[in-house]
């Protein structure tokens, strides 16, 4: 082998073998997803992530088929969806499943933001990881929004008008962005078919920044619920087959809660006017957004001048790109910190109360309860974050992550002795 160039591995398998000396992917699994050393005290917060990678390869997979049967076209949009549902085998299952896997990637990708916000998982040296993490969620927004389109019903149609129309507030090229997406004067079939190659097209730049995701986490490590840094091999445990078995139990879990919403709440999620044909002479008495985009649909409505609405509302993401830097304390995880603690519970709570809001007319009370909400959202970033990095007092860290789990003394000095072997 070394004769030829070739380079010697481990595997006993001769296929195996023979590929992996030609292109070794499998010393790559080897070394990222078996012998990967990981922090030996994660929760199960830590499945969501593994958890939304197998949901958007359930989503690629149920859209690739639903494509098959779709009319791009407003004259046949609506039909050939119901048509999926009526004649096509299995065909109303793969619906349900991609429909209902929209709305559960997005609550996975939540937990797994507000997992991250709350052990500090932003901080310096993750920074980059948490950036490409940011890009996810705002390509999901845009294939969510454009997938929502794409059945063609009241719900769709004006929803598109509303949202496409957002993009007229921009000074100077607004209007030429709408005309854009628009492909005409109005939401129409260039409309729909545009909406159509993109929503096809994003998944495969999401399972791309996907990989430069972990790519980077591999590269620096993961956090871990105590935030602070492995001190040696005795505070880590190889990702094979510790964290593959407790992955696997929490997809299980997951694909449990799947497939009751399918089989039997499939439209609980959903928006019953979006089974009605669109109608461009009749506008829909309330045009709400599906629930994951209703907190920020609330950031939009409490700005009564449209650009300064517009402005708010894409910032309400963007500023998560800098969050690395606004938070000025050393310490990552809330846990020894009491302050930052109980305002995350007030964020939380706050990004509730603007899903609330925004699910509601703007009228009474919620005008006031968006403009609240809006500005603490504001607030905890700009302000909270920076100002109680600088005065809260951290309660002290712990020496090791080994430490704390096993609490040192015989089990810590056992589970160290048993390290080589476990390696072995």
């Amino acid at each position: 082998m070394a004769e030829l160039g070739l380079k010697e591995n481990d595997f006993k398998n001769p296929v195996v073998h023979w590929v992996d000396a030609r292109l070794p992917i499998f010393t790559a699994m080897e070394k990222e997803y078996r012998a990967f050393p990981t922090p030996k005290n994660f929760n199960y917060f830590w499945n969501f992530g593994a958890i939304a990678t197998v949901n958007l390869l359930i989503m690629i997979a149920s859209g690739v088929f639903l494509a098959m049967n779709y009319d791009p076209s407003t004259a046949g949009a609506f039909d050939s969806v119901h048509r999926i549902m009526r004649d096509v085998n299995w065909g109303w299952m793969i619906r349900y499943i991609h429909m209902n896997g929209a709305s559960l990637f997005f609550l996975l990708v939540y937990v797994h933001i507000f997992r991250g916000l709350y052990y500090g998982s932003y901080k310096k040296p993750r920074e980059l990881i948490w950036m490409l993490g940011v890009v996810l969620l705002l390509l999901m927004m845009a294939t969510a929004f454009m997938g929502y389109v794409l059945p063609w019903g009241q719900m769709s149609y004006w929803g598109a008008t509303v949202i496409t129309s957002l993009f007229g507030a921009i000074p100077v090229v607004g209007h030429a962005i709408v005309a854009w997406l628009w492909g005409g004067f109005a939401v129409g079939n260039p409309t729909l078919n545009r909406f159509y190659s993109l929503h096809y097209l994003l998944p495969s730049i999401i399972v791309g920044v996907l990989f430069l995701h972990i790519m980077a986490l591999h590269t620096v490590g993961s956090n871990n619920p105590l935030g602070i840094e492995v001190k040696g091999p005795q505070d880590t445990l190889p990702f094979h087959p510790y964290y593959t078995v407790k992955d696997s139990v929490g997809i299980c879990v997951y694909l449990i809660v799947f497939a009751i919403l399918v089989f039997f709440l499939p439209h609980l999620l959903a928006n019953p006017n979006n089974d009605i044909p669109a109608d461009r002479l009749m506008t829909p008495p309330d045009i709400v957004p599906e629930w994951y985009f209703l907190p920020f649909y609330a950031i939009l409505r409490s700005v009564p001048n449209k650009l300064g609405g517009v402005t708010l509302m894409f910032w309400s993401v963007l500023i998560l790109f800098v969050l690395p830097w606004l938070d000025t304390s050393p310490v990552r995880s809330c846990r020894f910190r009491p302050i930052m603690r109980w305002l995350w519970v007030l964020f939380v709570a706050d990004v509730l109360l603007l899903g609330y809001v925004g699910s509601n007319q703007p009228i009474g009370i919620f005008i006031l309860l968006g403009r609240i909400g809006t500005t603490l959202y504001f607030v905890h970033f700009l302000i909270f974050v920076p100002l109680f990095g600088v005065l809260e007092r951290p309660l002290p860290l712990p020496e090791s992550i080994s430490k704390r789990v096993l609490g040192g003394g015989a089990l810590a000095s056992a589970a160290a002795a048993a390290r080589p072997t476990e390696k072995a």
